[in-house]
């Protein structure tokens, strides 16, 4: 028997602030279907669903948006016998306007109650359930990425501190500007090893703005105070305007996640830490109440 095909989507759940400081999402009506649903669409080759999710949001409703928690990834089988797999994501409303479009003729701000009622379909009520168990508004992002591939030690001859990125991490380094992009990154903030600046230095770039490097987030800062480097990226954790992006190690990142991870009652998902790789931790204040991974910034490499 040949394996089931699975064809792959993304979507989100779209929300702005009303004047009167209420939260209100986006539901679009499709006229082929007849339908109102949350917007979404199919990947494109090679595509990170957090990529399509977004692209799909822009195209069907004409909002940009800063991208936040992985809300859920719904599957279901289609008529032809293959099995569609949809992850959503919460995704703030910055810029734009809605435009009739191929996909949409309609558009609706709804409470996200009055979106529940409204949707055509039981797998997008549950989505909308999810985005209300936590008010969306007080939610933010820090994003902590592992420093991409920069060869081996025994290869290197020079100092460690010093061991620079290889060709492939330098295709990493370059992925993750679009890629932390989409969750509004502004300020970076990188371990004391060239490798970890290095990582982050093409966004920098981008954005013109400055790497604050932190000698408290090595691997070796880490082994002789592990409370000082928890202290300090609890620290990097507060609310901000425009995101935070910190770069460090894997013997640094994983320890300290898992601490955190604990004293939250949360639980991480799985993971293997690879270079490159990249965690968005979603907090309420300072607790952090989620934690999603993305294995690779590169292309090909779907990761939910």
């Amino acid at each position: 028997m040949s394996p089931v095909r699975t064809v792959c989507a993304g979507g989100g759940v779209l929300w702005r602030h009303t004047a009167a400081g209420k939260v209100e999402v986006a539901v679009v009506h499709r006229p082929r279907y007849g339908d109102w649903s949350l917007p979404k669409g199919k990947a494109h080759d090679g595509e990170l669903m957090v990529t399509t999710a977004y692209r799909e949001v822009l195209e069907e409703t004409g909002y940009s948006a800063r991208v936040g928690r992985h809300l859920a990834t719904v599957r279901y089988e289609l008529k032809t016998g293959a099995q569609k797999k949809v992850a959503y994501w919460s995704m703030q409303m910055t810029t734009g306007r809605f435009q009739v479009n191929r996909e949409t003729d309609d558009l609706q701000w709804l409470t996200p109650e009055r979106a529940q009622r409204t949707v055509s379909y039981p797998a997008d009520r549950k989505v909308l359930e999810t985005f209300a168990e936590h008010p969306a508004e007080q939610l933010h992002e820090l994003i902590v990425v592992r420093h991409a591939k920069a060869g081996r030690r025994s290869r290197f001859s020079g100092d460690d501190s010093d061991r620079p990125l290889d060709g492939v991490g330098e295709q990493q380094a370059e992925a993750l500007v679009p890629l932390l992009g989409l969750y509004g990154v502004h300020h970076l903030y990188a371990a004391d090893r060239l490798r970890c600046v290095q990582t982050l230095t093409p966004l920098a770039q981008e954005l013109r703005t400055d790497i604050h490097v932190e000698r408290a987030l090595t691997e070796e800062a880490f082994a002789a105070d592990p409370d000082a480097a928890y202290a300090r990226l609890r620290e990097l954790a507060a609310p901000v305007v425009g995101a935070r992006a910190v770069c460090s190690q894997g013997r640094t990142i994983a320890p300290l996640l898992g601490r955190w991870a604990g004293d939250a009652g949360i639980e991480l998902p799985p993971s293997r830490n690879r270079k490159g790789s990249v965690w968005i931790l979603t907090l309420r204040g300072d607790t952090l109440i989620q934690a999603d991974h993305i294995p690779s910034p590169l292309a090909g490499k779907n990761e939910l």
